[in-house]
């Protein structure tokens, strides 16, 4: 995952460079989450764009291809929640939920054959109040509809379980490897040194370590240049391999 060690000593020397300044431990963890976030959510834009370039006949293909690449990056942040009604017959969403990816009954799976059903998505309340009245397209056991909104109301009324599976915010990973609940976040000593172990890094790959200096450094109103992320990317290298 993005290094948030390498970020920081990055930021922090853009910053002497175009400020003559720095930036301060508390100012960088307060834009770190940010930026993780924005990048984050213009994924889904550049995977429409992977999609349509994959239609026409443009994409690489294999190891080179733009859409696989970013199917395989959001893919680290899908996670399966199984949803009990509320006693206000509501279904919960999980805290972390970014984006529904798809919504199904909880039925069982006998003898190989699946009786869960999937759940159509609405958003529209205009549309659900048409679904309900409707003789034709009304919800039904066979054919749910869900109404997503604050929670998520499911119709008919008889569905009790679901199974949601949805794209989680990014988050951050500790020192050991492991997931951590919280943002990702810079721990410097009392001399301004990096304590690695006590560092939370982003959950972002690697390869959006760049893409994590820009967003951070246009947070600051850096005007960034593409010979100096250039230059600091090949310093950061320089410095792992030593």
């Amino acid at each position: 995952m993005a290094s948030i060690a390498s970020v920081y000593r990055t930021v922090r020397d853009l910053a002497n460079k175009d400020f003559n300044g720095s930036i301060s431990q508390d100012e960088f963890n307060s834009l770190a989450q940010v930026a993780q976030v924005r990048i984050f959510n213009k994924l889904f834009d550049e995977l429409k764009n992977a999609k349509r370039i994959n239609r026409q006949n443009f994409d690489p293909g294999r190891d080179k291809s733009k859409f696989k690449q970013i199917q395989e990056d959001l893919a680290y942040f899908s996670k399966l929640e199984v949803l009990d009604k509320t006693v206000n017959d509501v279904f919960v969403k999980p805290d972390d939920l970014a984006r529904i990816i798809s919504m199904t009954t909880d039925n069982p799976i006998i003898s190989n054959q699946s009786y869960r059903k999937n759940i159509e998505i609405v958003y529209d309340e205009e549309k659900i109040e048409r679904i309900l009245l409707s003789d034709i397209g009304a919800p039904s056991s066979d054919f749910p509809v869900a109404l997503i909104s604050r929670d998520i109301e499911v119709f008919p009324s008889e569905v009790e379980v679901v199974r949601l599976r949805y794209y989680k915010y990014p988050q951050s990973i500790n020192a050991d490897g492991t997931s951590y609940d919280g943002p990702p976040t810079l721990a410097l000593n009392t001399s301004g040194g990096i304590t690695t172990a006590n560092c939370k890094d982003f959950e972002l790959p690697e390869h959006y370590t760049d893409d994590l200096v820009i967003e951070i450094a246009e947070l600051m109103g850096v005007n960034l240049r593409d010979q100096f992320l250039s230059q600091f990317a090949t310093q950061e290298q320089v410095q792992k391999s030593q």
